[in-house]
């Protein structure tokens, strides 16, 4: 169990914060999933999206984190940015957009509850994770991952699309096609999630000789933005914005939307991982799933079945047993007395999200 301490106040704040902090991610994976079925790039959308949120964290890292800047860039760091871009900007957003657009933002929303569990995995493969098969902690979360995995597979399986009322498929004239649109939707969805476990473990580990999330957070964006654009004109010949009924004034309400929510999530939440850990931030993140499922039936109709519902439920469990043993294994101290802000290095713990 996680105990809150401070003036009620406060604890407020927090919590309530973190509440609306999920459900405008809920909102924004609905929106997502509008835009990109109108005929926006994806590319596109990442590429101006990562450029206008490196813009708007700049002021943060500079008033922040300046002290904390090494006196110099080694060639190492360099390419743990570039990979850190490759990976967690351009293939984890990529991935995780192609994912959006085939499936529903219900099921896009739920697969992020497995990173922790994936994350766990990896550094502890790696060496990065303390990991004992005779410790309790590590085998529950163990089996928190396997029970969130199995949750994931029971999602998937059990949802039918042709009776969910997706309305933003590009199409959907046949059963089957939606069907196998639908399974290809959640494999790109996994791939995401897979991905952005393995940049996270990365993340960690550049933190050590580069302890300044913000300032990581904006050169990883723009290094991000740049790959994305290259591609996109590698691919498509030029940057494009996708269908010709984007008009212009669509696409800078997409940018203004993507970049101001996903940037002022990021510094919100930053702000509470100081103040009470990770572990109290990453609790909230099911809400996002409950968001997204009920906006989306209340706005478009979009329905989840039982047994998909289900696998969701699985997976929230998975979540919270990989939580609670990360939390009793390891105790986060927080410190308050410092001037700057201070971000908990937590293997587990997305840098920013």
């Amino acid at each position: 169990m996680v105990c809150i301490t401070g003036s009620s106040f406060d604890d407020f704040i927090i919590i309530s914060g973190l509440l609306l902090v999920q459900a405008l991610y809920g909102f924004y994976s609905i929106f997502l999933n509008r835009i990109l079925a109108l005929g926006f790039s994806s590319l596109f959308l990442i590429f101006t999206g990562s450029f206008a949120g490196a813009i708007f964290l700049l002021p943060f890292a500079i008033a922040f984190e300046r002290k904390k800047w090494p006196a110099r860039i080694t060639a190492a760091i360099m390419v743990q940015f570039g990979l850190i871009a490759l990976g967690g900007v351009t293939m984890f957003q990529g991935l995780l957009l192609l994912g959006i657009k085939r499936t529903t933002p219900a099921i896009a929303s739920a697969m992020p509850n497995l990173i922790p569990g994936f994350v766990f995995v990896i550094a502890a493969i790696l060496r990065f994770e303390k990991f004992s098969i005779w410790c309790k902690y590590s085998q529950v979360k163990v089996l928190g991952t396997f029970v969130c995995l199995g949750g994931a597979i029971a999602m998937t399986l059990l949802q039918n699309p042709t009776a969910s009322k997706i309305l933003f498929f590009l199409d959907d004239s046949a059963e089957e096609n939606i069907y196998k649109d639908w399974l290809m939707g959640c494999f790109y969805l996994l791939a995401a999630i897979i991905t952005a476990s393995c940049i996270m473990v990365l993340q960690a580990a550049t933190m050590v000789s580069f302890p300044a999330p913000f300032s990581l957070c904006v050169i990883t964006s723009l290094i991000g933005a740049i790959l994305t654009g290259i591609l996109q004109i590698l691919t498509e010949g030029k940057l494009n914005a996708g269908s010709s009924n984007v008009g212009i004034s669509f696409i800078i309400l997409a940018v203004v939307v993507v970049s101001v929510i996903s940037s002022t999530c990021v510094v919100y939440q930053t702000w509470c991982i100081r103040k009470k850990g990770p572990v109290l931030v990453s609790i909230f993140s099911p809400i996002q799933t409950v968001c997204a499922t009920s906006l989306s039936m209340i706005l478009f109709g979009q329905s989840i079945s039982l047994g998909s519902s289900i696998g969701i439920l699985i997976m929230i469990i998975g979540l919270y047993l990989v939580l609670w043993a990360k939390r009793r294994e390891c105790p986060e101290p927080i410190e308050e007395n410092q001037n700057l802000p201070h971000v908990p290095l937590d293997i587990e713990k997305p840098l920013l999200s």
